[in-house]
């Protein structure tokens, strides 16, 4: 006979919860147990209900996503994290590595995934979203970022290049930046080109990309 696995879902979204609640009730493998609306509730739940898998939002009110995993696995042994976000940055990446986590998806994934990533944790396997996977090593190590992802990019730019680099990716034009940043033209475009070379980049778009990212602006 199959052990069922108990799971603890955790958003404080409640169409988004309620919904995936809903979609795993239908696999057999898998039963809810209860639903958090947070951080502290979910601790309380976890160690009520000893869930084999939590699925956690990482953007929740209350007690840090990742602090609330690391007490939910302090306090119930063998109990395993799913992380859902939105945001796939680096610094966010390596905090759910940091605490445990043995898999981290992005909420444009099916609900099918999740469902196929809590029956991976469950038997111990780890379980990413493609786009996290690019970033990661794993081998008999376990799992970590690339020394690319560690050693970001980012660290290249001087604190000027980092702040065009903000407006820039907010959709400014070079006038609105060398006004705020009480430059003339020119300079916003020589920090422009001196960014796009250090991070081998061609235009705004790019850099656009790189800054959300690295979580200088939000998409």
């Amino acid at each position: 006979m199959t052990t069922l696995i108990k799971v603890l879902l955790v958003d404080d979204h409640a169409l988004l919860r309620q919904s995936l609640s809903m979609v795993l009730s239908q696999n057999p493998a898998i039963h809810v147990v209860a639903e958090a609306v947070d951080g502290d509730q979910a601790i309380d739940l976890a160690i009520r209900h000893k869930p084999h898998v939590v699925v956690m939002d990482v953007d929740m009110p209350g007690v840090a996503a990742f602090d609330a995993a690391t007490t939910i696995q302090a306090r119930v042994p063998g109990a395993k994290i799913v992380f859902l976000s939105a945001f796939t940055h680096d610094r966010y990446i390596q905090s759910a590595l940091r605490c445990g986590a043995m898999a981290y998806l992005t909420k444009n994934e099916p609900p099918e995934a999740v469902a196929a990533a809590i029956r991976a944790v469950a038997v111990g396997q780890t379980y990413f979203s493609a786009s996290v996977q690019a970033r990661l090593v794993i081998d008999s190590d376990g799992v970590r970022l690339s020394e690319a992802a560690v050693h970001s990019r980012l660290a290249q730019l001087s604190p000027r290049e980092i702040e065009a680099l903000t407006y820039v990716a907010k959709g400014l034009s070079k006038k609105e930046i060398a006004a705020l940043m009480h430059l003339s033209v020119k300079t916003v475009e020589n920090h422009a080109s001196s960014m796009m070379a250090k991070l081998e980049m061609h235009d705004r778009v790019e850099l656009t990309r790189f800054a959300i990212r690295e979580g200088l602006v939000e998409p």
